[in-house]
This record gives structure tokens, sequence and C-alpha cells, in this order.
């Protein structure tokens, strides 16, 4: 897993030599993103030109005269879908302007988002994100455009922005420049495929509890293995479904 997330970091140091990020996302609700991109280690990333990230309201490119870009489902059954029109309007306005590495569409029956996901899509140079809503989109959508169905659980909530920025900051914050150590990353959970281990810092003793002997000796080797043992034996007892 680290050899991977190795070449990745050798690939993304590649392209941004030559360009910045950019992630389109297409939204009914840019307001609900705002927040999220305007703080903390996504806002440095904007601030020094390391990603561009654009909103796109849908309802812009809608023909209806209520701006509307829903309708009933065909078939009949309760809840609205997301109509072809707009979407397909702003996706063929976008991919006229520039190439896109994937255009991705934030749905609950997506592949699950993990960390290998975001590794690879932090090498990408260019990004369409359509924040799904209601019953979902028409599917000559997802035939037509989308290259990346993407799910952060199995459960629903009341649209795609949440998921949108989430799955942007597991990208953005692995783009070299972004962490102030850009080692921190390669010691994330999930990047060797287990649990992160436990980890401490001043004081050396807190209310009785003492920090493990062993990270006050500096010796390396023996501290690198402790916390190989650590996270092995939280990853067993958390989720032992990634030793499978």
């Amino acid at each position: 897993m680290k050899d991977t997330f190795e070449i990745c970091e050798t690939v993304r140091k590649i392209i941004c030599i030559f360009d910045t990020m950019r992630i389109d996302i297409i939204t009914l609700h840019p307001e609900l993103l705002e927040s999220p991109f305007s703080t903390s280690i996504l806002r440095r990333a904007i601030d020094k030109k390391l990603v561009n990230v654009v909103f796109h309201q849908l309802r812009d490119y809608s023909k209806d005269k209520h701006r509307r870009v829903d309708d009933t489902q065909f078939g009949g059954g309760a809840g609205m879908v997301m109509s072809v029109q707009p979407i397909s309007a702003i996706l063929d306005k976008l991919m006229s302007e520039r190439s896109y590495d994937d255009v991705i569409y934030m749905t609950p029956d997506g592949h699950r988002f993990d960390q290998g996901q975001a590794n690879q899509l932090s090498t990408c140079s260019s990004l369409i994100i359509l924040c799904g809503h209601y019953k979902g989109i028409d599917q000559r959508i997802r035939d037509v455009y989308i290259t990346k169905e993407i799910s952060i659980g199995d459960f629903v909530l009341s649209g795609g922005e949440l998921p949108a920025a989430m799955v942007c900051d597991a990208i953005i914050r692995l783009l070299p420049g972004v962490l102030g150590d850009e080692t921190s990353a390669l010691t994330d959970s999930f990047q060797d495929g287990l649990l992160a281990p436990p980890v401490y810092t001043r004081p050396a003793e807190w209310r009785g509890i003492k920090v493990p002997e062993l990270l006050l000796s500096g010796h390396a080797k023996k501290i690198e293995d402790w916390r190989h043992d650590e996270a092995l034996k939280r990853t067993k007892m958390i989720r032992p479904d990634l030793l499978e």
C-alpha cells in the first residue's frame, strides 16, 4: 500500500509543476459547500493556488421558467428525479472548455470511497463532481457522462454536497504543499491497510497515566515496530474486516 502511495506522490508532484488542480462541483446548494472550503486546510490550499474549486448552481442551466431541475418518474413511484436537460447543459459547457480526468456522481449506490480512491484521484488535474438529490439523476446521464460513481457509506443523505466536500477534503490534503509536513499523510489510517496506532504528546505523565517508555527512548526502529504492532492490534479489535 505504501509503494502505491509513493507512486501517487511522484505523479502528484509532476502534475503540480505544470498545473493547478481544478475541481468543478455541480450543486443545487452551493451555500452548503462554502463553509468547508473557506476554512482550515482547504482554504489554505485554495489561497496557495494548489487547487481551484468552482461551484456551479445547476438551476442556472434549467430552461424551465421556474428553474426546475426535477420531474416525476416514468412508471410512477414516489420521489422526483433530476432531469437530463440542465445536467447535460452544464456538463457539455464544462467539457467543451477543458478535458476532465473523471466526471464523478455522488450517490449512495456508488462504489464505497476509500483511501486508495483518494490517492488515485489526487493525481488528477481536473475533476467534475455532480451532487445528487431526490431519487437521483436520470439514468441516461449516468450512462453518457459519468465515469465514476462514489458513495461515502451505506446510508442516504439529503443531497451529495456534504459527501462531495468530504471527498474533496480527502483528495486536496494529499496535494504537495497542502500539509505542513508532507510525510504526515503517508502515516494516516488506511495508507498501509491498517488503522493508525495510538499517538501521544506532552506532558509525558497526566493524571498518573504515563506515555509508553519506548516512545521516549529515541530508538527509531523499535518505535516503528511498536507503532506497527499497535496499529495491527487496533485494526484487529476495531476493523477486523480490513485484515481480510
